[in-house]
């Protein structure tokens, strides 16, 4: 049965609510506007407006949020298999099963997953904490290369200040697919970025 709230999370994930609400309330593919294609929070602003952007950032924070706490409400998070869960929505989100495996890069879901663990607030913290670092003191330019910079530094964050096993591998998890994910759309467009100190 617990299972079943893994399916659920690849099921919510691998729905592209940034080029679903684009479509319907602008009449625009953002996966073809978008230099990286990318049918995520960030373009859904750039290319469908402030509106488009802030339903998507809340549905896609959404689809992270709600089969993590829908599991907890039945089950320990001490469970190997929540890690699994945790990380369903944004391997969805990254890898569509409705869109031929292709999607976003899982920041705004990751965001949804992690909040969904309250009261334990240092996951999400530390993510917060790492994109505000490398946004504002030490600027990464490049949006892909800050978002990995990023992850890589909460994975390792999280092996001191985790210590819920469980929680731990799913944070790892979420990271290794984000990375990937960027990593990817990083090798299409040769991006190249300035890290100003």
């Amino acid at each position: 049965m617990q299972l079943a709230y893994v399916f659920l999370g690849y099921f919510l994930g691998s729905m592209l609510f940034g080029y679903r609400i684009t479509w319907l309330l602008k009449g625009v593919d953002i996966r073809k506007l978008a230099e990286d294609e990318n049918p995520g929070t960030y373009n859904a602003f750039v290319f469908g407006g402030f509106w488009c952007g802030i339903l998507t950032l809340l549905a896609d924070m959404g689809k992270g949020y709600l089969p993590v706490i829908l599991y907890r409400q039945n089950y320990s998070t001490e469970e190997l298999i929540f890690a699994l869960v945790m990380a369903a929505p944004v391997f969805g989100h990254a890898f569509s099963i409705f869109h031929g495996r292709k999607g976003g890069k899982g920041i705004a879901v990751s965001f949804g997953v992690l909040l969904a663990l309250f009261p334990i607030w240092k996951p999400v913290l530390l993510l917060a904490f790492f994109y505000i670092l490398f946004s504002v003191v030490f600027k990464i330019r490049s949006h892909r290369r800050r978002s990995i910079v990023t992850f890589g530094c909460f994975c390792v964050g999280c092996l001191s200040l985790v210590p819920i096993p469980a929680i731990l591998l799913g944070c790892v998890l979420i990271s290794c697919i984000v990375i990937y994910k960027h990593h990817l759309m990083e090798e299409k467009s040769n991006e190249s970025a300035n890290l100003i100190l």
